[in-house]
C-alpha cells in the first residue's frame, strides 16, 4: 500500500506478537505497549531536521548533528493512544503534547469528539498523531481534519495494527499522511474490530476488561 511503512523488525514482531495472546495480562500488554512504541519512534523520527554544531567530546573538537527547529508534537488520540505517548515520549522528552478525545458510536462506528487540546503554532511543527488500532479508519480522519484546521501541515500517523480498510478509508481524505504500523492485519469484523487483531487496545491497557 502506498504511503504505509510497515516496521518489521524482529523485536517488534515478536513484542507484537506478545501482544496478541489473550492471556498477556494488562500489566504486561502495557509494558509491551511502551517499548514497541519506542520502537516504532525511530522510523517515524528518522526524517526530524537537524543542524551541525561544534562541541568538545573528552578527546578532540568535533561537528555534531543536534536536533533543529521548533519541538516534535505527540498527539494522542483518547484513550487508547496514551500507552503509544509514554513511550514516545521516552524517546523524544522534550516533545510537546496533545490530547483529541474521540471515541466510535458502537452503532454506526462514526467518531464522535469530546476532547481536543494542542499545542499553539502547529503550522510550525512535525506533528504524529498516535492510536493504536487504525481499524475503521473513522477516528483517525477526524483527529487529522481536525489537527488540520488548527493549522498542523506535517502530520505522520502511527499506530500498533492497520486493516487494510482502515487505510484505504484514511489515504481516501488524507493521502499525503504517511502511515507506520507494526502490522497489516487481514481485515476488520462486522463490528469493526480488526483480524486477527490483539482486541481492544484500551481495555487491555487499562483492565476494563
Amino acid at each position: 500500500m502506498g504511503n504505509v511503512t510497515v516496521v518489521d523488525h524482529p523485536l517488534v514482531q515478536h513484542k507484537l506478537s506478545l501482544m496478541r495472546r489473550r492471556d498477556t495480562n494488562t500489566a504486561k500488554f502495557r509494558l509491551l505497549m511502551r517499548e514497541v512504541s519506542l520502537l516504532l519512534g525511530y522510523e517515524v523520527t528518522r526524517d526530524l531536521a537537524t543542524e551541525i554544531r561544534s562541541i568538545e567530546t573528552p578527546l578532540a573538537e568535533t561537528r555534531a548533528p543536534f536536533l533543529t527547529g521548533k519541538k516534535l508534537v505527540l498527539v494522542s488520540i483518547l484513550r487508547a493512544g496514551n500507552g503509544l505517548l509514554e513511550g514516545m515520549l521516552d524517546l523524544v522528552p522534550s516533545a510537546r503534547v496533545g490530547h483529541v478525545g474521540i471515541y466510535r458510536d458502537p452503532k454506526t462506528l462514526l467518531a464522535v469528539e469530546y476532547y481536543f487540546k494542542v499545542p499553539e503554532d502547529l503550522g510550525d511543527r512535525p506533528v504524529v498523531v498516535l492510536d493504536p488500532m487504525l481499524a475503521t479508519g473513522n477516528s483517525a480522519v477526524a483527529a487529522v481534519s481536525r489537527l488540520k484546521e488548527a493549522n498542523a501541515l506535517d502530520i505522520k500517523m502511527l499506530c500498533l495494527l492497520a486493516a487494510p480498510e482502515g487505510i484505504e478509508a484514511f489515504h481516501a481524505v488524507h493521502p499525503e499522511v504517511a502511515v507506520f504500523t507494526a502490522a497489516i492485519d487481514e481485515r476488520l469484523d462486522d463490528h469493526g474490530y480488526i483480524v486477527p487483531g490483539l482486541g481492544d487496545a484500551g481495555d487491555r491497557l487499562y483492565g476494563n476488561k
